[in-house]
């Protein structure tokens, strides 16, 4: 059959640096379980919701399988990464990586507060709204930034959008006041898009990545089942994420103050006779 010779015959001559490779499967992933915890967020929290139903464990568990996804994606982002390095990366892999963080950090984490305006019961739907498109917003600035601004090597500029979008549903997850929750999704994407540096995941802090995202894991399998304390342990663990969110840019902040000081003293004593 000529068709399928010619089919062949263009597998045969596509180049392999077009083929995707190991590191792009996984970023695949990553693009999955973000489209995933968008659909659970949907049949299990704002459709039970809509239809009044009234099985708070089912809408329990559905959120922490959503969030559980978004800590699956941000394990494929953190091994996607590794692997390129180690192996190597088709040239779409820089694209595939964004479109995928799109999804997974930006598109479920904003749709995560939306639904959260929806069915949460002091909160403002269309004020929530906003709150959702600033998230989405600041992560489509932050990777858009990050495809076209050289920073040095190690650190990132601005929050990494997977910690953000964790920092976002640990927030909500939280249950604070609606306006407090509101104020605290705004700082986060504020912090997204800011100059602020943030250290990569490499050697042991990859490590360090990987066992919080581990431990989150459990803590919100513990609340999802409703575990003795699983309550207090997600709480905990929220508190946790948003400590770190804020404790990060202000050691990042002083660092940059001393090394600013550092180089007026050098630069003060170099014109010294």
């Amino acid at each position: 059959m000529p068709e399928v010779d010619e089919v062949e015959d263009d597998a045969e001559e596509m180049p392999l640096s077009l083929r995707l490779s190991i590191a792009d499967t996984l970023t695949l992933g990553n693009a999955t379980c973000g489209f995933m915890a968008v659909y659970f967020t949907t049949t299990g929290i704002l459709i039970p919701h809509l239809t009044g139903s009234q099985e708070s464990g089912m809408a329990r568990h559905s959120a922490a399988t959503a969030v559980i996804l978004m800590l699956c994606a941000a394990i494929f982002d953190l091994f996607d990464g590794l692997v390129a390095r180690k192996l190597r990366s088709s040239p779409m892999g820089a694209e595939l990586d964004n479109l995928s963080d799109l999804i997974s950090f930006g598109l479920a984490p904003a749709y995560f507060v939306l639904v959260y305006g929806m069915v949460a019961d002091d909160a403002h739907q269309r004020v929530a709204a906003v709150g959702a498109i600033v998230v989405l917003l600041a992560v489509v600035l932050r990777l858009a930034r990050f495809s076209c601004v050289t920073v040095k090597d190690g650190t990132f500029q601005g929050m990494p959008s997977p910690f953000g979008a964790l920092t976002v549903v640990s927030i909500v997850l939280l249950e604070l006041p609606f306006v407090a929750t509101l104020l605290a999704i705004i700082g986060t994407a504020w912090l997204m898009v800011s100059r602020v540096e943030y250290p990569k995941p490499r050697g042991p802090l990859a490590g360090a990545m990987l066992s919080w995202i581990v431990l989150s894991m459990g803590l919100l399998m513990a609340w999802a089942f409703d575990a003795p304390g699983g309550q207090l342990l997600l709480q905990t663990g929220c508190a946790l994420q948003l400590v770190m969110g804020a404790v990060i840019p202000l050691f990042a902040t002083a660092r940059r103050v001393n090394n600013f000081r550092d180089n007026r003293r050098e630069s003060r004593a170099a014109q010294l006779p």
